[in-house]
């Protein structure tokens, strides 16, 4: 039998041949501009401390079985960067304009971590991109205006960044946006108009931004919308009575005026945050409310308290202008334990029913201090109520009269 040692050279130079062809064939299958575009990225960012996410990237081997990397054929269409377990450390280092060359990518996202400098004007090129999300970095400059060219894009997250600027026009015109999260920004000017119908998630809260709310500037497919903690302002009843399948509705610490609409608390909302605005006039729901949290503190909202609000569990109407007696139905709910959360301090309000020796259920809270009346129970308050528990009376009497 003929040993190794005894083959001809012919078969030595055939094996080695083969053994070179296994990994060129491994990853000469991906698109060289994809190859070479993931090159770039991988320069360009880093591993942070404890992060171990770029162990896989070996050039060496198939890129299409890096971690993050998923392909399809020959091109890479969803990428990515970084551990997306909880807690686990991000990456560092800038996003290369080379991710414009993954002409077929289709999602990109970049975990929580120390990614500096501005987004690449080279994601416009990504015409099949339908996922962006890169949020919880450091990211800073503006939101570059050429994403409108993304028609396909169906989710934009940028939230927990170092954005400034306006959020661009162009990018309301995009047709099948459906969640756009900008929340946790310093991005200034007014809220352009979003025309996508099937837009169901607008997350800005935590920016400058600031100007009114035209009535048609949201679609009614919207379910999700927070603005708060921005300087916007004017009226927003005829927005809002056009977006009936909302179940989460933030705009508090803003400077909002007018009148809450009526038809508001019927629509399927689960919190309902309009707190620390200038909202006027009489609240008047159309029938007996089912929104578990509503928060309308800090406004000047006046007349008398709808007993339509008793089915509330946590409602919070203190620091208003409210008159007149508190309703019956809100003392039966309270005593059965329906309501968790009774603030009703800082208004001028006259009187509440209430036997002053029962019990509150330890599970409830009630506070009805500084109103035009002596309590009569005596409830926990928070702090902020302060210590005085009656109005004067010369405040009492001017604004009865």
């Amino acid at each position: 039998m003929m040993q190794n040692s005894d083959r001809p050279p012919l078969f030595s130079v055939i094996h080695f041949l083969v053994s070179l062809y296994i990994p060129l064939c491994a990853f000469a299958i991906l698109d060289p501009l994809d190859f070479l575009a993931l090159q770039s990225i991988r320069k360009s960012l880093d591993d942070m401390p404890g992060s171990s996410f770029f162990s896989s990237w070996d050039f060496t081997s198939d890129p299409c079985t890096f971690a993050g990397v998923l392909c399809q054929d020959d091109k890479v269409i969803a990428l990515n960067l970084g551990d997306p377990r909880a807690g686990s450390p991000g990456l560092t280092g800038r996003l290369d304009p080379a991710i414009g060359k993954l002409s077929a990518l289709a999602d990109l996202s970049v975990v929580p971590g120390r990614i500096i400098g501005t987004l690449p004007q080279t994601l416009s090129q990504l015409k099949d991109l339908r996922f962006l999300a890169i949020s919880r970095n450091f990211l800073s400059g503006e939101i570059p205006a050429n994403l409108a060219e993304l028609g396909g894009l169906q989710t934009l997250d940028l939230s927990y960044n170092q954005l400034t600027g306006s959020i661009p026009p162009s990018i309301g015109t995009l047709p099948a946006l459906s969640n756009v999260i900008l929340c946790h920004n310093r991005l200034s000017g007014s809220v352009p108009p979003f025309l996508s119908q099937s837009l169901m998630r607008l997350d800005l809260k935590h920016n400058d931004l600031s100007g009114t709310l035209s009535p048609t500037s949201l679609p009614p497919s919207l379910q999700y919308l927070a603005l708060s903690y921005n300087g916007l302002t004017g009226p927003v009843d005829r927005l809002l009575s056009r977006l009936n399948r909302l179940n989460y509705l933030d705009l508090s610490m803003n400077q909002f005026t007018g009148i809450i609409p009526g038809n508001l608390f019927t629509f399927p909302i689960t919190n309902l945050q309009l707190q620390r605005n200038v909202f006027t006039g009489p609240v008047l729901p159309l029938d007996q409310v089912t929104i578990p949290t509503i928060d309308l503190s800090y406004n000047r909202l006046s007349g008398e308290i709808s007993p339509l609000f008793s089915t509330v569990q946590n409602l919070y109407l203190n620091n208003n202008k409210f008159t007149g007696l508190v309703p019956g139905s809100f003392v039966d709910r309270l005593l059965a334990a329906g309501i968790q959360v009774l603030y009703l301090q800082h208004n001028y309000l006259t009187g509440i029913q209430i036997n002053p020796a029962v019990e509150i259920p330890v599970s409830s809270s009630l506070c009805l201090q500084y109103n035009c009346m002596v309590p009569p129970v005596q409830t926990p308050c928070p702090l902020k109520a302060g210590n005085q528990k009656t109005r004067p009376t010369s405040q009492c009497i001017e604004w009865r009269g």
